[in-house]
């Protein structure tokens, strides 16, 4: 009896598993539809870009399913959702990409500061210039409990559950409450690599 229990619990897990990776596999397959877009939008603006990066911004922030795909329209007008084109997220995201990404350059921040400044706003890379000028998550979760969060309105450090490997590891999977996300480069990375070996 304990092991039909055992080999019927392996069968649901190897189901889950399975449906797991081919959902991952069609978010994939979506997502990389805007490559070309992506390429269209970097040469009509002038933008020496990385495509694989901005790509996998979409994938984290959307997956493709939600017209501002790169979620890039508080950093336009200061709202969510104000954007009603893909094309002008992916305008506005990839400005906005550009924009951080040279700045941490120019501080001398490592790009993943960069990266993750997409997600909390321009002024993390001057943090992270004060702080050693490398990106870590101990930094990113300073920054979000101690600026971004009280910014918006979290002064007690309220948190809500965020449930990835990294939370999880990291701490017990919780994201301050209107404080961005602290995993965001890192999942930003993780995805990359997911849109590379994922494609086929």
């Amino acid at each position: 009896m304990f092991k039909k229990i055992v080999k019927l619990a392996m069968l649901v897990l190897l189901v889950l598993a399975g449906f797991y990776v081919y959902r991952v596999h069609q978010n994939v397959k979506h997502v990389l539809t805007y490559k070309s877009a992506v390429e269209a939008s970097l040469k009509k603006q002038g933008l020496q870009g990385d495509t694989n990066l901005a790509i996998a911004i979409i994938y984290t922030e959307t997956k493709g399913k939600n017209v501002d795909i790169m979620q890039s329209s508080e950093s336009l007008t200061g709202q969510k959702d104000t954007i009603m084109t893909e094309a002008e997220s992916i305008h506005q995201g990839l400005s906005n990409l550009t924009k951080v990404l040279q700045y941490a350059d120019e501080k001398n921040v490592d790009v993943w500061a960069g990266v993750q400044a997409y997600n909390y706003g321009k002024s993390y890379v001057d943090y992270v210039a004060k702080n050693g000028g490398q990106n870590t998550l101990s930094l990113s979760k300073a920054y979000s409990r101690d600026v971004v969060a009280p910014s918006l309105g979290n002064t007690t450090g309220a948190t809500y559950y965020h449930i990835t490997l990294d939370s999880l590891w990291f701490n017990q999977g919780k994201l301050y409450v209107d404080g961005g996300n602290m995993f965001y480069a890192r999942e930003v990375r993780m995805n990359m690599y997911l849109l590379r070996y994922l494609n086929w």
